[in-house]
């Protein structure tokens, strides 16, 4: 039998699954690498999915608590908006994918997680990045760990102007 080990799944597995929102915590951590936060504007906040589709897998989410776009202030949806911009152009030369995946899943049956707080995702894609471990082994492969992902991108999102 084959093993894939999978250690920093074990933080999920024993952490509290309150019914708090992540998007809602998550800022009010002291430590942004703990919650892999890249980036604080005034209105929103740039953060790395710890359960990406891909390396690089970025959320951009408003402070507040809103489930749909059109709940947004003027400034909110300005600001996320060009930080949705400013990380396009980050991971373009980061990682040098072929395309990407952005957007909003707005309720439910759209396919969001958590619907009641609205987060803009940003997937990285390259030609050939969809393999054979998800339909047969429901495994994804990340060729690099989130830790490293943060670390690399930490420094240049630190620069950001609005």
């Amino acid at each position: 039998m084959e093993s894939l080990w999978a250690p920093w799944r074990m933080d999920y597995i024993v952490s509290d699954k309150s019914k708090e929102c992540v998007f809602c915590t998550a800022p009010k951590a002291e430590n942004d690498s703990i919650k892999k936060i890249l980036f604080r504007g005034p209105n929103s906040y740039v953060i790395l999915n710890i359960f990406p589709y891909a390396n690089g897998h970025l959320m951009i989410c408003p402070y507040r608590h809103v489930g749909c776009i059109t709940l947004l202030n003027d400034e909110e949806f300005h600001e996320m908006s060009v930080l949705t911009k400013k990380s396009l152009g980050i991971l373009r030369q980061e990682y040098r994918p072929d395309g990407f995946n952005t957007g909003y899943n707005i309720g439910k049956s759209a396919g969001a997680g958590f619907e009641e707080h609205l987060h803009g995702h940003i997937v990285p894609r390259w030609n050939g990045d969809t393999n054979f471990m998800p339909v047969l082994a429901e495994t994804k492969v990340h060729p690099e760990h989130i830790e490293a992902t943060y670390n690399r991108l930490v420094p240049i999102f630190r620069n950001i102007t609005l």
